[in-house]
């Protein structure tokens, strides 16, 4: 299980009014992205809620018994990950942070998460993006 991020970069410089928008772009339109794919093609709706996590919890799990190399499916774990680390953020009322091309959910507590490692942490058989948020999501 993924506990929240430390690291050396703090969000000092920056007020969150001026980093959400630029640092949610991308992670919204991959989850965006994620939940259209999964709609028209296996037919699974995504409602954003804490509870759809179990599903995609299960989708990686289907991808990672048939065996595909991570390669194949790096491109929808990202999308799935970025899905993730929205349902945190509408859940606990936090926001995207990016640096350096990297992407983390902070919660309103000041904790960052890494939904994009837990969702290849979820396909190497050794994570949940569903516990992920609940431990986001939990008092601290």
């Amino acid at each position: 299980m993924t506990s929240g991020l430390t690291s050396g970069w703090t969000s000092g410089t920056t007020s969150p009014q001026q980093t959400r928008p630029s640092a949610a772009a991308k992670p919204v339109r991959w989850a965006a992205d994620a939940v259209a794919t999964l709609r028209e093609g296996a037919g699974l709706r995504l409602d954003h809620s804490a509870q759809s996590l179990w599903r995609v919890d299960r989708v990686i799990d289907g991808i990672r018994r048939e065996r595909a190399p991570y390669a194949a499916v790096e491109t929808a774990l990202r999308g799935l990950g970025a899905y993730a680390g929205e349902v945190i953020v509408r859940e606990s009322g936090g926001e995207w942070w990016a640096t350096g091309g990297d992407h983390w959910v902070r919660t309103p507590d000041g904790r960052l998460w890494d939904p994009f490692d837990e969702a290849r942490r979820c396909f190497a058989g050794d994570g949940s993006l569903r516990l992920l948020c609940r431990d986001a999501t939990a008092a601290p």
